[in-house]
Parts: structure tokens; C-alpha cells; sequence
């Protein structure tokens, strides 16, 4: 007779971690929709989550163009771009973003503006500073911040794929562009999408910075509140709760897409 090992239960193979968060994550929640406290606070701070999701959205996307466009200057023959964009990324990766966040907005923006209208002179039109929003300066800020660490990624994903397929594309006749859109590419976009996935959820966590610069997220709004109310407690509870909810939402789903592109590697 033949024994059949019995397959544990979804449950037992849960992780504990995750149980845990899971349980954490119920009891915010019932505090916030059963506490009249804690659901008034949620009220306050729930502007803030679209904030922090815009200014995410804009700097990420942004920030993975010019990531893209760094690593293939990176990837190039030409010795010129190389070093031209190693220069931006070992300078701007070697500035912390807080730094940097006020850099942008106290001399960055300033001197745009100067630029701008001395463009602008024979026009007879002037902007001024506050016509530069602090969201944008803060969009600004990050997208370069991250753009540096982005192009990282795509570096080594494009220099991932082994040479002798390019060389081999080459043979057969396809230009540099084809080579790249057709070869190299897909093949690194698996190498890429996880770490990739993994910055802009960190991004999502840096984005609290803005709020240095009075830009009305998530983290301003439960600073202006506690402060009002002085329930430092409660207040930093729910913020932390908002966080983490979307943080290890998307975490567990790098972590699925992660499962996916190592079965489809096989």
C-alpha cells in the first residue's frame, strides 16, 4: 500500500507574518469604521491618500522614462554618454532625498523661474515663483531622485541578457533598434520588473517628504491634526494604518509577480 503524504491546509501554509498583518489589519479597520475618534481622523486624513497617490503616479512614471533613457546612455558605445549619465546617477543616488526635496524647491525652482522669464522678455510676460506649486517642486524633486536609481535597474537588466543573442540578431541583419525592442528587452524586462516594482512602492514611503514642504498628504494632514487636537496617538495610527495598507498591498503583489516570471522561466 502505497502512502499519499496529505497536503497541508491552505491555512497552515499561510505564512505567520502574514497572519499577523492580516489581524493588524482588521483591528485598524475596526477601529476606524466602530471608534468615533479614530473614524473622524480617517475623514481628516483621507484627502491626503489622493495626494500621495498622484504625487506617486506622476514622479514614478516620469522618473522611469528618464530612468530608461539614463541606463541605455549607460549601455551605449559612445564613451561621451556613458559618462555624462554615470556623472547624474552617481551624483544625484549620493544626495539624500530630503536634500534634494528642498534643493529643487528653495534653489531649483527659483532659478527656473529666472530662466523662464529672461526667455520670456521679449513677450512682456513675467511668472513668479508661486506660480511653481510646491506639489510639482515636489513631483520634480522625486522624479529625479528616483530616475538615478530606476536607471540602475535597467542597467543591469539590459546587461543581464546574454551578448551572444545580440550578436546573433545582428548576424541575421537587425538594426540596433530592433535588437533592443525585439531581443534585449523582453528578455530583461523580466530582470527588471520585480526590483522596478520594489521602488515604487519605496516611492510610495518617500513621498511622505513632501510634507517638509506643506504639500497636503497623507503625513501633513496627520501633522496639522495631531497638532490641533494633540492626539499624537491616534492620529499617527491611522497614518501608519493608510501606509501600510497600500505599501503591503502592492509588496504581496511584487511578491506574485515575482512567483509568476520565475514559472514562466522555467
Amino acid at each position: 500500500m502505497t502512502y499519499i503524504p496529505r497536503r497541508p491546509s491552505v491555512l497552515a501554509r499561510l505564512p505567520w507574518w502574514l497572519l499577523a498583518i492580516g489581524l493588524l489589519f482588521v483591528t485598524g479597520l475596526w477601529a476606524i469604521t466602530n471608534d468615533a475618534g479614530y473614524s473622524q481622523i480617517f475623514r481628516a486624513l483621507s484627502g491626503g491618500v489622493l495626494t500621495t497617490i498622484w504625487v506617486t503616479l506622476v514622479a514614478f512614471t516620469v522618473a522611469t522614462l528618464i530612468g530608461l533613457l539614463v541606463a541605455l546612455a549607460r549601455t551605449s558605445n559612445n564613451r561621451v554618454l556613458r559618462e555624462i549619465a554615470t556623472f547624474y546617477v552617481e551624483i544625484i543616488r549620493g544626495i539624500p532625498v530630503l536634500v534634494f526635496l528642498f534643493y529643487v524647491a528653495f534653489v531649483g525652482a527659483p532659478g527656473m523661474v529666472a530662466g523662464l522669464n529672461w526667455l520670456l522678455q521679449p513677450f512682456d510676460t513675467v511668472v513668479t515663483i508661486r506660480q511653481f506649486d510646491f506639489v510639482w517642486r515636489a513631483i520634480v524633486a522625486l522624479t529625479i531622485c528616483y530616475s538615478a536609481f530606476i536607471a540602475e535597474i535597467f542597467r543591469a537588466g539590459i546587461e543581464s541578457v546574454d551578448r551572444g543573442q545580440l550578436e546573433a540578431a545582428r548576424s541575421l541583419g537587425l538594426s540596433r533598434w530592433k535588437c533592443f525592442r525585439l531581443v534585449t528587452f523582453p528578455q530583461a524586462l523580466r530582470t527588471i520588473l520585480p526590483p522596478l516594482a520594489n521602488d515604487f512602492v519605496s516611492m510610495i514611503k518617500d513621498s511622505a517628504l513632501v510634507s517638509a514642504l506643506g504639500v497636503q498628504d497623507i503625513t501633513q494632514l496627520g501633522k496639522v491634526y495631531s497638532s490641533g487636537t494633540f492626539l499624537f496617538f491616534e492620529t499617527y495610527n491611522v497614518v501608519a494604518f493608510l501606509y501600510l495598507t497600500m505599501t503591503i498591498s502592492l509588496s504581496l503583489l511584487v511578491r506574485l509577480l515575482e512567483r509568476y516570471l520565475k514559472e514562466r522561466s522555467y
